[in-house]
């Protein structure tokens, strides 16, 4: 008794079966546009999102600025740390300071801040990125503050801390420009 065979299978061509694909495609919900008016070309690039949507556009120099200010940072929380008298003495041009703590404390802060610098430098993330810059801005701007108010009640202008005052300025208009860049929108092309 020979086995029956059974009837060959019938292949559909859903490549060529335009109809098909639409639909099947319409259930799957991809190829139509998203919220963010992103065209998703499968489902898994959809669950999984856009990597390239992410990926940061660096404005030019933003790299370069991340690494001075880490290294300025760095530079003076040593100096304050390790030499209060002489970086108290550079700003404001008096030798004597009656404490060295608060100095201390200033240079323990900045080296606080520097390491979020350093560890900023390293990374692709946009919102650290920015974050970083607002901090940074957010320092050099109460920077500026303190440093007025003190030259203004000690009613004596050095010329360290007119070069300081002058600085944190520049700075803080420097890392301003770097944080609205940074969030800035990339233009679809």
């Amino acid at each position: 008794m020979a086995a029956k065979q059974p009837p060959p299978l019938m292949k559909k061509h859903s490549q060529t079966d335009l109809v098909s694909r639409l639909k099947t495609r319409k259930i799957l919900g991809v190829g139509g546009e998203d919220d963010d008016g992103e065209v998703h070309r499968s489902k898994i690039s959809q669950v999984l999102g856009n990597e390239i949507k992410f990926a940061v556009r660096e404005p030019l120099g933003l790299r370069v600025w991340q690494l001075v200010s880490a290294v300025m940072f760095s530079g003076v929380a040593i100096m304050a740390l390790a030499f209060p008298d002489q970086l108290y003495d550079t700003i404001f041009n008096e030798e004597s300071v009656s404490s060295k703590t608060p100095i201390r404390l200033y240079g323990g802060a900045l080296l606080s801040i520097s390491l979020i610098m350093w560890n900023a430098l390293y990374t692709a993330e946009k919102v650290i990125i920015r974050w970083t810059l607002l901090t940074e801005a957010c320092y050099f701007a109460v920077q500026f503050l303190v440093t007025t108010v003190s030259l203004v009640e000690s009613s004596r202008m050095a010329t360290g801390a007119v070069l300081l005052l002058v600085s944190r300025v520049f700075f803080v208009l420097i890392s301003i420009y770097y944080y609205y860049q940074v969030g800035r929108r990339p233009k679809k092309v």
